[in-house]
């Protein structure tokens, strides 16, 4: 693409003689060169170009103000054909040249600079825009309330899903503050549960790129496939190879929709710039032949990649990265399958500024719902015993993190705290006599124990007082299941994680009848507020992004080049801190949305000073007020006024 403004081949002729090599020149059959009027050449001059049948010469372009007139014109100065497009067959290659000038049309096109009809009557003027907008000036905050009117207009998520990725790519600004300003209402529609729709349906709903697509057949070409985004200042970039999207399994390529949500939310939860952020699919094909069947599917039409190949194009990518953004660039795996997310984390974790959010992130939100519950109903987490369902990256890594977090307050050996923490799978118990034919990740949780098949029975023989649902499978906790829970426990706490929705493990209803109104709930999934007894209940939701843009903002503003555990226990800790005795009264063991990015610049100052502390920082000296510091940094979606 080539790219430059009026006063730049103005003053520099020597880069316009440079930019047009005989071959484009050659090729090119237009004859019309230049176009514009005299009263704009100062401040919104259009290069267009030059052929070898054109009248004026780069000399002339040079010189200041060579103006072509087409003869078929009536108009003086009139320009047709400009790329020479029009005149080619259509099997004829033409050269896609664009110039960019930030007024005019190509103004309202750009969606990091577009303000619509909020574009001042002065800005109007100076940027060439008079005629093309309606002649109405409104504000930002009526623009907001007019997308968000339109947006209920629509019944099914997914309509207003598509409807807030089409003004992300029209009016960037406009997006960011409807989101931030609606966050409640909209998170459910930019991420879980809709954006798993939208993943299902990614091949029939892509219309323009929103990320990076690096397949097989980029083996070798990496690092120019990184340096063709246009955005050179990457701060963060959220990668998946879309083998396990959700609880939706395979989705292949059709995954770009989850880093796409991610980093929508980094920047309207964490305040990271939209422009710092990359969204990247690695796409080594797909195992789920319906999509290898289906037309519309966007990806290889290959089974998944897996072993050396698989490893050799990740270490490539890997390695591209660190090389073209630096040494403090966050890379966050995403939705990656238990038999690469562990091994990816332990590979990298030492030599990069990596984070997985499916092992860690979840684990920092789950423990934090847990540190809220302590607080208010008494005790301390090294007084429970947690029972798992679901072994894979969410449930070992919340297991760990539980453990670590009572190691630290008890100062017990690791190996002891997690005496306290059983997991189930999807063969039964996780005990000693299966050691040798378990996973690595799942063998730290293998104890002494005679083996228990059903979900129920562990819980009467290991009698939990928290129970934690991570399986994907939705109704597993059944009605038997829950009633022993509350057989068991005056107020059981109940946590069904998995998502999307429709693979919960039990409803926000379910868990509060079954437990005559006494459990204490949280979900991966939104669930609407329920009434039992005369009460009602509101249920919390342990949502990731509770945890990763407050720890993304964290890592960046410290300048942080490992990821510790420390941080992820600092970054629950703050997060339980936010959580008032009021949020309690209503069932709530998170605090509102509505106030996330005050609870992320706290987040972001404790993950700050924990770096800082492990010396693990680069950003010196640190800022005397962390949180005021975070709060400085954030992104703001409000109109600039332009010159």
């Amino acid at each position: 693409m080539f790219s430059l403004n009026r006063s730049a081949f103005l003053s520099n002729p020597a880069s316009i003689s440079g930019s047009f090599p005989d071959k484009h020149r050659r090729i090119l059959p237009t004859r019309v060169v230049v176009a514009g009027s005299s009263n704009r050449d100062k401040s919104n001059g259009s290069l267009l170009m030059a052929t070898d049948e054109s009248t004026a010469t780069l000399k002339e372009m040079r010189d200041g103000y060579a103006e072509v007139v087409d003869p078929k014109s009536g108009v003086s100065g009139g320009v047709q054909d400009v790329y020479g497009e029009d005149t080619a067959t259509e099997d004829q290659p033409v050269t896609p040249w664009s110039v960019s000038v930030a007024s005019g049309y190509s103004l309202l096109r750009d969606p990091h600079h577009n303000k619509g009809l909020a574009f001042s009557e002065k800005e109007r003027d100076s940027h060439y825009l008079r005629g093309l907008l309606p002649p109405t000036v409104i504000s930002q905050e009526l623009q907001v309330k007019k997308m968000l009117h339109n947006i209920r207009q629509y019944q099914v998520p997914l309509q207003k899903y598509m409807a807030m990725m089409d003004l992300q790519e029209r009016n960037q600004k406009l997006f960011y503050k409807l989101l931030i300003d609606n966050v409640e209402e909209l998170l459910p529609i930019v991420y879980t549960p809709t954006v798993g729709e939208a993943c299902q349906k990614y091949g029939s709903i892509y219309s323009r790129p929103q990320g990076v697509f690096i397949s097989l057949k980029d083996k070798g070409k990496v690092l120019e496939v990184l340096r063709n985004w246009p955005e050179k200042n990457i701060q963060v970039i959220v990668v998946t190879d879309g083998e396990r999207i959700l609880g939706l399994g395979d989705l292949g390529c059709h995954g770009m929709g989850i880093p796409v949500g991610k980093l929508s939310l980094y920047t309207a939860l964490g305040g990271i710039r939209p422009s710092a952020c990359l969204p990247v699919t690695i796409d080594v094909g797909t195992n789920n032949e319906k999509l290898l069947d289906d037309e519309f599917y966007i990806g290889l039409r290959q089974k998944r990649a897996i072993g050396q190949e698989y490893a050799e194009l990740l270490h490539e990518f890997m390695t591209a990265v660190k090389q073209n953004y630096g040494e403090r660039i966050l890379i966050q795996f995403e939705d990656f399958a238990n038999h690469n997310a562990f091994d990816l984390l332990e590979k990298y974790g030492t030599t990069h500024l990596v984070f997985n959010d499916d092992i860690q992130g979840t684990a920092s939100v789950v423990l934090a719902g847990l540190i809220s519950a302590m607080k208010f109903l008494g005790g301390s987490l090294a007084d429970q015993r947690f029972l798992f369902l679901g072994a894979g990256e969410a449930g070992t890594g919340i297991a760990e993190l539980i453990a670590l977090e009572i190691s630290k307050q008890t100062n017990m050996p690791l190996e002891e705290t997690r005496k306290k923490i059983w997991l189930v799978d999807s063969k039964g118990l996780i005990v000693s006599s299966r050691l040798e034919s378990l996973q690595h990740f799942k063998k730290p949780w293998a104890h002494e124990h005679e083996p228990v098949k059903e979900l129920v029975d562990a819980v009467n023989a290991i009698k939990p007082t928290i129970l934690i649902g991570t399986s994907g499978q939705g109704r597993t906790f059944t009605k038997e299941v829950v009633e022993a829970m509350a057989s068991l426990n005056e107020k059981p706490i109940i946590f069904s994680l998995s998502n999307p929705t429709s693979q919960s493990e039990c409803t926000a209803e379910e868990a509060y009848t079954w437990s005559q109104g006494r459990a204490i709930f949280a979900s991966g999934s939104p669930f609407d507020p329920f009434e039992y007894a005369d009460n009602v209940f509101v249920p919390g939701q342990a949502n990731n992004a509770y945890i990763f843009p407050g720890l993304g903002l964290g890592l960046i503003m410290s300048g942080a080049i490992r990821v510790h555990d420390d941080m992820l226990l600092a970054a629950a800790e703050a997060l339980a801190g936010q959580v008032t005795q009021e949020n309690f009264d209503k069932g709530l063991l998170y605090p509102p949305f509505k106030n996330i990015r005050k609870i992320s610049a706290h987040i972001a100052a404790e993950v700050a000073a924990k770096a800082y502390e492990l010396g693990l920082a680069t950003r010196l000296p640190p800022p005397k007020d962390l949180v005021k510091y975070a709060e400085s940094c954030m992104y703001s979606p409000a109109y600039r006024t332009y010159r």
